[in-house]
């Protein structure tokens, strides 16, 4: 990466993102009518005799965001020619799946902005938002149940539980300035990459019988897809605006979060340096965000974590080539350029 792409301002990454996005356009319409039928069966899945649970649920649930986790089931099992309707309530299943661990995690993180609007916590407290997530689970669940499908019903359980754990891990690496790699890519690869890789997964296992290798290729891909997505939004907390992130810049330093742009910061700054951004983390302040952001940019870790974004496309990219090429897969390489075209 050049120089001068590590300079990009606010307005360049707004500007960017924005057109970024349009080139998505062409993956929804692909999946137009599935997507219809998805975003309507949400609602219908969201009520509840408790007003509060419907009321949160669609708070979150409509707060924006581009679906990317339900639109791979319908690209994958459309990609491996699905023909029953089961991929439609897989894809709500992962909605709401991925919605609960957004409502957790913001409890977690303290988290008062979310796509750009109010938290769920922030408005309603704390404790109704957890509610509110187990509520969504165990919804999920009893969709699970309706699929019929033993195999889908244990990835999805597999996933939701490592999920969890990714959630404990890395709470308990908040502050740790002895954060490897090694720890933070098991973080992310529990915490953002699995969901993506369940919601491949499965949807290739809805479309495929027990001797087919093309599920095993998907779970592959969502899996390196994920990893890239979440070491993108990493780099961008070092090079963004709110706007563009949908949360406040600096919100990983100021929770005391070490992802990969600052863990090699740390591993590769003199000493002075270091100690910066070690105070930084310990105050739990962004404050020192301009420091900070001066050496991320100064030891090359946003070069370093570029390549770690192209290593990880690369290897999602690498898994398509081996799948029958059609519209669906072509899509899939289109969403997995345009989660690295944020960068620039």
């Amino acid at each position: 990466m050049s120089t001068q792409a590590l300079k990009t301002t606010p307005a360049d990454i707004v500007s960017r993102t924005a057109a970024s996005i349009e080139t998505l356009r062409p993956v929804y319409d692909l999946v137009a009518a599935d997507f219809r039928a998805v975003n309507q069966l949400i609602p219908t899945k969201l009520t509840s005799d408790v007003d509060l649970v419907s009321e949160i649920g669609t708070h979150i649930v409509a707060s924006g965001g581009k679906r990317l986790r339900p639109l791979m089931v319908l690209l994958t099992s459309g990609a491996l020619e699905y023909k029953g309707e089961h991929h439609i309530r897989l894809a709500a299943i992962i909605e709401f799946l991925h919605t609960a661990t957004l409502l957790h995690d913001d409890v977690v993180d303290r988290s008062g902005l979310r796509r750009g609007k109010v938290t769920a916590n922030e408005k309603w407290g704390n404790a109704p938002s957890v509610l509110v997530g187990d509520f969504l689970y165990s919804r999920a669940f009893q969709m699970m149940v309706d699929i019929g499908q033993l195999d889908i019903m244990g990835i999805l359980a597999a996933a939701t539980n490592t999920i969890a754990e990714g959630e404990v891990l890395q709470l308990t690496n908040i502050g740790n300035i002895a954060t490897t790699e090694t720890e933070y890519r098991e973080i992310i690869r529990c915490k953002t990459a699995l969901l993506f890789e369940a919601a491949c997964h499965t949807g290739a296992v809805l479309a495929s019988d027990k001797t087919d290798a093309s599920p095993e290729l998907m779970r592959r891909f969502g899996l390196h897809f994920g990893i890239t997505y979440q070491l993108v939004d990493d780099w961008l907390d070092y090079v963004g605006d709110s706007e563009a992130l949908g949360k406040n810049v600096g919100d990983d330093l100021a929770e005391g979060k070490l992802t990969l742009p600052l863990i090699y910061a740390i591993q590769n700054a003199p000493a002075k340096q270091r100690q910066t951004v070690e105070t930084a983390i310990a105050r739990r302040s962004v404050a020192e965000l301009p420091d900070v952001l001066e050496i991320v940019r100064s030891t090359g870790a946003l070069d370093y974590v570029y390549q770690a974004i192209r290593n990880e496309a690369d290897q999602a990219l690498c898994c398509l080539e081996a799948l029958p090429q059609n519209s669906y897969v072509a899509a899939l390489r289109t969403l997995t350029e345009y989660s690295t075209s944020r960068l620039f």
